[in-house]
């Protein structure tokens, strides 16, 4: 799934600018008239560009029934094309000093590369050439799909954490396409035939259903000329929007899981929370919130549950508002030695208490200092840039909004970081997850 970035969109558009209008990156926006947006960081730091194509398919977008197909077809857009056959495509960005990977979510499916700007035109050509011209060959599909087959095998199905959270994330979505497992389960990924993927390829993979970004050395006119020479004559297609349901508010859930082969246990407690697309409004209170409480060894539960009641080995908060559909706040604990995760969460629901208790103005300030403070650098980088544009843009953020994020959080109020706070407990949709140690005699430990 390439690398962890979403926790650094946990803490957007905090960087303080100044000019008369806070801008985070100062990004400019276009459309080519095939629908393609275009997304411009310019940063002329070093001569490289990240390069971008996000594509508003993912597992939420699957036919039921085939889970996998998004993460499958992702492995094999990298197996050729009828113009680049086999993995030549590979072997042309190592030649040229390329980094470049993929990664599939829930909402999107993404492609990159970080490379020197005199080899950005390579680039552009080979991503624009796969986003039309996929040749899945029968060797090819039947060798991804044991690797991805494999992957599920040791991400998931072998692996306790990843099996307890996999059940957690489906309790809590409960009929919502976010239930789906990105890797799919067994029977999906064994039973996927390669139609399959070309449909889904066929339907997804087109320019007005996704983002270029380009973050880096490079200005928006050239972005203009090259963008228009390599996408700008790709067709079109009909995209048909997936249908997000609404959950039951009032939904609470607590899953418990045993399991021989971990040592201590783990909490997740999750809920489904506000986004850009639900409840926009709260999305600002709610990242202030995530910080209070779980942003690093100064919050407030982990003084409380880890350095002073001692009822914890760690504690973290993190908060993704950007999706199509619901955000996700989760709360992670895992309990101490001799603690039983059970007696962790009646010691969370206190501390979470006694937190918002103490949250006063003094404290909103002091959080405000500190999420402005870890993120002063975060244009520079043309990398962290590209994933955060991108991530919004796909999820249908509006640039004005990605840009003006600084505004939005000076903008918070006591009060309505403790309504968010009431919202979250009291009516969001949660499930609490236990993950506890089995002994071999099935006695609990």
């Amino acid at each position: 799934m390439g690398r962890n970035f979403i926790y650094i969109l946990l803490f957007l558009g905090l960087l303080p600018v100044s000019a008369s209008r806070a801008e985070l990156f100062g990004a400019k926006e276009f459309y080519l008239d095939n629908g393609l947006r275009v997304i411009v960081a310019e940063n002329h730091r070093a001569p490289i560009v990240k390069h971008m194509v996000w594509y508003k398919a993912g597992a939420a977008d699957e036919v039921p029934g085939k889970g996998g197909s998004a993460h499958l077809l992702e492995h094999l857009m990298f197996r050729g094309t009828s113009r680049i056959p086999n993995q030549e495509l590979n072997r042309l960005l190592e030649a040229n000093g390329a980094e470049s990977n993929a990664f599939t979510g829930q909402d999107m499916t993404a492609y990159h590369q970080l490379l020197d700007i005199s080899r950005l035109e390579l680039a552009m050509f080979l991503e624009a050439d796969r986003m039309q011209n996929l040749n899945i060959r029968p060797d090819d599909f039947e060798t991804e799909r044991s690797i991805v087959f494999q992957e599920r095998k040791e991400r998931v199905d072998n692996n306790p954490l990843g099996s307890f959270r996999e059940a957690i994330n489906r309790a809590l979505w409960q009929e919502h396409p976010y239930a789906r497992p990105v890797t799919g389960v067994d029977a999906e990924i064994k039973n996927l035939k390669k139609e399959d993927l070309i449909e889904f390829y066929q339907h997804y993979y087109a320019p007005n259903n996704a983002v270029l970004v380009l973050a880096g050395d490079i200005d928006v006119p050239t972005a203009k000329q090259l963008a228009e020479k390599y996408y700008g004559d790709i067709p079109t297609a009909k995209v048909v929007e997936t249908e997000m349901p609404k959950l039951q508010p009032e939904f609470r859930a607590t899953i418990t899981m045993s399991k021989p082969d971990i040592r201590g246990g783990r909490v997740l407690v999750m809920f489904a929370a506000p986004s850009y697309k639900v409840e926009p409004e709260r999305v600002y209170s709610l990242q202030v919130l995530a910080t209070y409480m779980g942003g690093g060894e100064t919050s407030k539960l982990y003084k409380k549950l880890v350095l002073e009641d001692k009822k914890a080995l760690s504690v973290s908060v993190d908060y993704n508002p950007i999706s199509r559909s619901y955000g996700q706040f989760v709360i992670a604990m895992i309990p101490a030695d001799g603690v039983r995760p059970q007696e962790l969460v009646k010691s969370f629901e206190s501390a979470w208490n006694e937190a918002m208790s103490e949250f006063d103005i003094d404290e909103l300030e002091k959080i405000r200092k500190k999420m402005l403070a870890g993120l002063v650098y975060l244009k520079d980088n043309p990398e962290d840039a590209a994933y955060i544009i991108g991530s919004m843009a796909v999820a249908g953020v509006s640039l004005d909004e990605i840009e003006s994020q600084e505004e939005k959080l000076k903008a918070v109020r006591l009060s309505e970081v403790r309504e968010a706070a009431e919202k979250l407990i009291n009516s969001a949709p949660e499930v609490v997850g236990i993950l506890q140690p089995l002994e071999k005699n099935g006695e609990k430990r």
